[in-house]
């Protein structure tokens, strides 16, 4: 038997050999759900990367204040915040220097006999507007990103 006549044999036998329409409409389906799934795992673990670099931001942000009060003699700090020293118990932070604040934090010392009680919380940019009494109230509700609490000795 010839090459030719064995090709057309195969052409006409009815044999499938390749695939169909719908098979391949199906294949590319199966695929399209399969990325779609990916791409709901990758935003996600965006969106889980920012948040992770804003709770690192704040607490770096709580960790300056607290590590600035220590520095502060007793007289300083039964005085805090002092305007004279520019210090403010409630401030925007501008962390990229854009104009444009991304945390707010509030800071709260209460005297003691020898020590004060230190809380310093920070907040994102969105809490920037509530009342400081309303955030202290209730971090987790608004959506802290620090709470730092510490005793300071003198």
């Amino acid at each position: 038997m010839s090459a030719q006549r064995r090709i057309r044999q195969r052409m006409t036998s009815g044999s499938p050999s390749g695939f169909s329409m719908i098979e391949a409409i199906i294949g590319i389906a199966v695929i399209g759900i399969a990325m779609l799934g990916l791409a709901q795992i990758f935003l996600l673990g965006v969106a889980n990367n920012r948040r992770g670099g804003e709770i690192a931001s704040a607490s770096f942000f709580a960790q300056q204040r607290i590590e600035y009060l220590r520095a502060l003699t007793a007289e300083e700090l039964n005085n805090y915040p002092s305007t004279a020293r520019g210090e403010s118990a409630d401030e925007t932070i501008d962390a990229n220097g854009d104009g444009t604040p991304e945390f707010r934090r509030i800071t709260q010392i209460t005297a003691g006999n020898l020590s004060y009680a230190v809380k310093v919380l920070v907040f994102p940019a969105a809490r920037i507007g509530a009342t400081a009494a309303s955030l202290v109230a209730d971090p987790a509700g608004n959506k802290a990103r620090a709470v730092i609490n510490t005793v300071i000795s003198r």
